[in-house]
């Protein structure tokens, strides 16, 4: 098995294809951190609509 030079140091990394660690971090080039936390898009409010009678 090949080492990843992406790895930690731990020898438990599991890396994907885009670079993310099974332990959260991911490779951003240079080093492996802590990814930057992106936000879920706000939920849109709809207006109530009334029942019509």
């Amino acid at each position: 098995m090949n080492e990843d030079p992406r790895c930690c140091g731990s020898g438990t990394c599991i890396i994907d294809m885009e670079g993310r660690c099974w332990c959260g971090q991911q490779w951003d080039g240079e080093k492996m951190c802590s990814p930057a936390l992106v936000n879920p898009p706000a939920a849109t409010a709809t207006p109530e609509t009334k029942d019509k009678d």
